[in-house]
Order: C-alpha cells, then structure tokens, then sequence
C-alpha cells in the first residue's frame, strides 16, 4: 500500500538531536539480526552461478572494477537489469547481490551486477565514477551479450539505490561517449537521496564528505532527464528518514517532468526487502517488471 508521512516528518532533520539523527540513519539497527539477512544474500546468490553467466568482466583499471553479466539463452535482444548494491558504500559485494538472477532471466531480462571499490578506501566521488564506468562499459559492449542496451534499467537499494539514482543522472554521460539517456529507468529501494543529513551523522566516519561533497553527490540536486521512469520504494520498517528522502526525491524528479512512482511495501524491513525480487509474483518484482516493459522500443517515443 502506498503511504504517505506526516507533515512533522516530512518537515526534515535540521532539528533533530544527534542521537536521533544517528538513529535515523542507522538502518541496522531497524533489524534483529542483519548478518543473518547479509547471509541470505550470499547464500541466495551463490547457486545462481549455475546458470549461464559471464563473471569478472573488468569494466575499468582499478580490480574492484569487475561486474558479472547473466544473459538470457538464446535472446539476442533483452532488457538489461542493472543492480547496485548496498552496504552504505562500505560493504558487500557482487557475488552477494546476484539472487535475483533467475527470476529475471526467467522473465527474459539479462541481469548485470556491479562491483565496486569500498570506502573508506575509495572516496565517494571514485564510487559514483566507476558505477558510471560500468554503465557505459555496458551500453558500449551489451549487444555482443545479447542485450538491448536501448532498455537498460538500474536498480539499487539503500547506498546502492543512491549510486543508481547518480546514474541517472545527466550532465555525465557524453564524457563516457553514451547517450544522456543511456539508462532509461531506475528502481530505487529504501535509498538515500540527500547527503546532507549523511555528512552530519555516522557514515561520514567513513565518508568524509564535506558540505560542498554532500551537496554535489547527492542524487535530489543530480536529476534524470524528463524521459526518465523511476519506481521508488521503501520497506514499512525503514525509518522516517529513509522514507522522506525516497519522497523528496520523487517529488523533485516529478517536478522535474520525469514518471515516478513511490510505494510502502508492508510487512518488509531495510534489508529484506530486495529477497522479494526471488519472487515473480512478489509486489516489488511486479512493479520492476512493469517498469522494464516500459522501455520496451515500441512503446517508447
């Protein structure tokens, strides 16, 4: 069911106590056990390498610059789904996030999966260029892997969902030699939008960001272009703050002329929520699907 927040929670965080802002922003602490959630990922994904994959594709000149591709058999023209994942830009790894494999590749859509260098090893900056190296090493080399790179789709959740967002963005393409509107939507789950409020809490222990780097990192300032379709979810166990900031966001990319769509999933936390995409028939795998079939070339103008 899709929610909205109070007008007290939507009014932000400037006047919030550290504690609180930490609490806000400590999205571990909404779970009992989040390493047996980080287990489920990998133990999810690890049998997905039994099917048809390329792994270790190095998409840049740094080694955590690799991403693992699964085509669909004998489908020269798939849509492709791009997915970023989380650890607040510290943590996990590609071989972590590959469970949705099947589903997708069941559906007819190849499933991309991209690594990347940890902070605090890696500044945010560096991240946020080589997700973008990967998109690009993608379009430029996706139809010798059977994908229609016209349909590309990103997806992350939670710091992923804000890479993802980065890559929606414009004005940083035409350096890589793609098209602006490479990516042509963007599934973005319990993510983080404004890194305003980041700077000032405990992420910045290995962020390091200053205000300008907030400010010019942060995906509510970087938006699609008005062609883009977003769909923007949040697990009902996330906190207010998660969700205002996938509000906010959505409202800024409305007001900017792009579709988007937010949505409250119940009965879901901050980390569980993605394990829906194992599901077909699961709310957030429908809406995933429906989102790709938009970029499907004859219903795009």
């Amino acid at each position: 069911m899709s929610k909205t927040l109070p007008e007290a929670s939507l009014a932000g965080w400037r006047g919030m106590h550290a504690d609180e802002l930490a609490r806000q922003y400590n999205a571990r602490g909404t779970v009992a056990d989040v390493d047996r959630i980080l287990q489920d990922y990998k133990d999810a994904s690890s049998p997905m390498y039994e099917l048809e994959h390329v792994r270790d594709i190095d998409y840049g000149p740094h080694p955590d610059e690799r991403l693992d591709l699964f085509p669909v058999h004998s489908r020269p023209d798939a849509p492709l789904f791009v997915f970023i994942h989380g650890g607040y830009w510290r943590a996990l790894q590609k071989e972590d996030s590959v469970f949705m494999a099947k589903t997708f590749t069941e559906q007819g859509i190849a499933v991309a999966v991209v690594n990347y260098q940890l902070s605090p090893a890696a500044s945010l900056d560096q991240i946020v260029s080589q997700c973008r190296r990967a998109v690009a090493w993608l379009y430029l080399n996706g139809k010798k892997h059977g994908v229609d790179t016209r349909r590309i789709v990103v997806a992350g959740s939670s710091a992923g969902a804000h890479l993802a967002a980065m890559l929606m963005a414009t004005g940083w393409q035409s350096a890589l030699g793609i098209p602006e509107d490479a990516v042509k939507c963007g599934i973005l789950v319990s993510g983080l939008f404004d890194l305003a409020p980041v700077q000032q809490t405990t992420p910045n222990q290995w962020l390091n960001l200053d205000a300008q780097g907030a400010l010019a990192l942060s995906p509510v300032h970087q938006l699609p272009p008005a062609s883009a379709h977003l769909f923007i979810a949040t697990a009902e166990l996330d906190t207010q703050e998660f969700k205002r900031q996938s509000l906010e966001y959505m409202n800024a990319c409305k007001a900017q002329g792009c579709s988007a769509q937010y949505l409250e999933i119940a009965g879901r936390n901050h980390f569980d929520i993605i394990m829906d995409w194992m599901n077909p028939q699961a709310i957030l795998t429908q809406h995933t699907l429906a989102l790709i079939n938009l970029t499907d070339t004859r219903s795009l103008a």
